[in-house]
């Protein structure tokens, strides 16, 4: 039986937030939710979505002998913003692409976990593997998942990445906690794009972050970015959740101001390689040089319709 307590302690000494605890069975109410959501074309051009259903919703598939998933998360607001004026970048993508941060906290919390069990085995997953971490988070109690279908942290707010350890060994598990969004509708009715179509659903084909990063392709002459260069946070900013938020003490994540001060011109006129270099460690690079061109003369269309 694994010592919940140990797995905590150690997960706060390496810089998670919070840690909890769940048995890793099957999700079969977010099944039907995902299948609902597949089946209504809401994810657009996210094939990859549609793939190996039974391993999302099934962590036993993923991991033999699976019997728990330990689930993290780490506080990533930052202590400044970018100007207002500027194509603006989603607050995670401000510092070191969180997949590589995170996983190797992972993997250091699970080599903590091996020191002291000898026949553990398992597998870390940050959002680039057939997992429903926000459905694990809320199952363990980590927080809740608001209207705009993102995790809420009762203390750290939306703004937190997640990760997940799924591994062979018994742990007692932690409870739910429960949904305290009530009546509040804030992220749903600030969404510009009438992207969250019902509390909890959204739909991927009108939301900006799906739009300036997966998309591929021209836009639609209807598209307005709303001066959004890679992902979006309207719906995360006007959460009373988020006004807690205190700055991510994780240097990883701090704001890197060679990205977060450039002007439209500045991204139009980095070639391929300076785009690379530049961006080589960011969660920028996931959509490329062109995607990032095509997002920019967009946002620069909008500040001339403005004008």
């Amino acid at each position: 039986m694994l010592d919940s307590r140990f797995v905590k302690e150690e997960a706060f000494r390496l810089g998670f937030s919070d840690c909890r605890i769940s048995r890793a069975e099957p999700l079969e109410e977010d099944a039907r939710r995902l299948n609902a959501w597949l089946e209504a074309g809401m994810h657009g051009q996210m094939t990859y979505m549609s793939q190996n259903i039974e391993k999302r919703t099934d962590p036993r598939l993923l991991v033999n002998n699976a019997a728990t998933v330990i689930s993290t998360a780490v506080n990533y607001f930052p202590e400044t913003k970018q100007h207002p004026d500027l194509p603006q970048i989603a607050k995670y993508a401000y510092g070191k692409d969180y997949h590589i941060v995170i996983k190797d906290m992972l993997y250091r919390l699970l080599g903590k976990i091996k020191d002291r069990y000898e026949n553990v085995s398992g597998r870390a997953f940050v959002d680039s593997a057939p997992v429903l971490e926000h459905a694990w988070a809320a199952r363990c109690g980590l927080g809740w998942i608001g209207k705009h279908s993102l995790l809420i942290h009762p203390q750290y707010g939306s703004y937190v990445f997640l990760g997940e350890l799924i591994i062979n060994l018994e742990a007692e598990p932690d409870p739910p906690t429960a949904d305290r969004c009530g009546s509040c509708t804030r992220c749903m009715d600030a969404c510009p794009t009438r992207a969250i179509v019902a509390p909890h659903v959204v739909d991927a084909r009108r939301c900006i972050s799906y739009l300036t990063i997966e998309h591929k392709g021209d836009f639609d002459s209807t598209i307005d970015l709303h001066n959004r260069l890679f992902g979006c946070d309207i719906c995360q900013d006007v959460c009373p959740w988020n006004k807690k938020a205190q700055p991510t003490d994780i240097e990883y994540f701090r704001p890197n101001p060679d990205l977060m001060n450039k002007t439209a011109n500045d991204w139009l006129q980095l070639t391929k390689e300076e785009f690379d270099a530049q961006t080589s460690e960011s969660p920028l690079q996931r959509a490329g040089n062109e995607t990032i061109k095509r997002n920019t003369l967009m946002c620069g269309k909008k500040r001339r319709k403005d004008d």
